[in-house]
């Protein structure tokens, strides 16, 4: 399916690749995404249209190379970004600073819209206030909520200059990513391999669960929570492993699944069709894990063309879904795994995934868009 992916070189290595979301009752597919970049002189915050279809080049073949409709400096490494709404987008830096930018789509301009400086930093004997990297972001709107380098977990709400919230000490360890589970209730993932349950309602600074990995405190560096089961959470680190948990039971994962070569970067569940997983890596694969039970009744829930009508395997109507994920083999419950990009040499370090669209990043300088992930 490489035919389906448009690349585009953008002599910027990029860290994170996050699309638009689209509005509650949209049809149309994805059109915009966001791109933040890591490791060169001058980082930048990118905003991207994916291309013109319509636009069909000599031989039939569609044109439809990203086009970048503003882009704006950003101070250090993009460590992660997320949407807060259609137009302000959330960015954590290496610098420690977590800055919400504004897309004005009028004039399609880009500006600093707020900024926590130092929202992470380390204090040292040499200098009183030196900044930590804030690796982790996640945005309910208008809830942000940061980790960092520092151990630190932070509450931010869009509308405030101070934090609403700041667990100083809450990992003694760095703490690589965020999620919510609820409203109320976020899970960290850590350097020494163990996811933290935090409820926020309560005041006390301490985790109200703690899982492990088992040995080897192998350093966790992505999560993602099923979008339906808000128990099934997935997570990656640096041993290449996808490991599946369910956060109402075991304190150990559910199933550990052989993946990738070297550390893995980014997992997310398809939004709206979680039977299907993507994972991204160090080693410069990026795959596709497919569990909808019964391959010949794949859901064509994508709305192509004129058609939107809806149609539904049985595997997302009865409990089918929820086994796949939480059995203790997922592998023998006829599981595809794809790996999309077969020749990739350097690490593609980040992913998204919405309706029938992945866009991806990498060090080789170049985002892709592929938009029938699903054909």
């Amino acid at each position: 399916a490489m035919e389906d992916v448009c690349a585009k070189f953008v002599s910027q290595k990029i860290s994170k690749t996050r699309w638009r979301p689209l509005p509650a009752a949209a049809l149309q597919s994805p059109d915009l995404f966001a791109t933040g970049s890591w490791d060169n002189e001058d980082n930048r915050i990118s905003i991207w249209s994916v291309g013109d279809l319509g636009n069909v080049g000599l031989n039939g073949e569609f044109q439809a190379e990203p086009q970048l409709l503003c882009d704006i400096r950003h101070n250090g490494d993009v460590m992660d970004m997320q949407f807060l709404d259609q137009e302000r987008i959330v960015v954590a830096s290496s610098t420690g600073t977590v800055t919400i930018f504004r897309h004005h789509q009028n004039n399609q301009t880009l500006s600093a819209n707020q900024r926590w400086e130092k929202a992470h930093y380390h204090v040292d004997q040499e200098t009183s206030f030196g900044g930590a990297a804030c690796t982790g972001v996640i945005c309910n709107n208008p809830e942000i909520v940061t980790v960092g380098e520092d151990g630190r977990i932070n509450l931010f709400r869009a509308d405030r200059k101070d934090a609403v919230r700041t667990i100083d000490n809450a990992d003694s360890s760095t703490l690589h990513a965020v999620t919510f589970l609820r409203t109320t209730e976020i899970l960290t993932v850590n350097s020494i391999g163990q996811l933290k349950i935090w409820d926020l309602r309560q005041q006390r600074n301490e985790p109200s669960q703690i899982f492990s990995l088992t040995g080897d405190r192998v350093p966790l560096h992505c999560v993602d929570r099923h979008p339906n089961q808000q128990h099934i959470v997935a997570t990656g680190g640096q041993d290449g492993m996808l490991s599946i948990w369910d956060i109402r039971q075991d304190t150990m994962p559910v199933s550990l699944l052989n993946a990738h070569e070297a550390e893995m970067w980014e997992v997310h569940f398809h939004p709206s069709n979680p039977d299907h997983l993507f994972t991204c890596s160090e080693d410069g694969s990026l795959w596709h894990w497919d569990t909808s039970t019964d391959v010949a009744e794949k859901p064509s829930f994508l709305h192509q063309g004129g058609r939107s009508t809806t149609h539904f395997s049985h595997s997302t109507i009865n409990q089918s879904v929820i086994s796949a994920w939480l059995s203790n083999d997922p592998t023998k419950d006829r599981m595809e795994i794809t790996n999309l990009i077969p020749n990739q040499t350097l690490s593609v370090n980040t992913l998204d995934v919405l309706g029938p669209c992945l866009v991806y990043g990498t060090d080789a300088e170049a985002i892709y868009v592929n938009r029938q992930i699903f054909s």
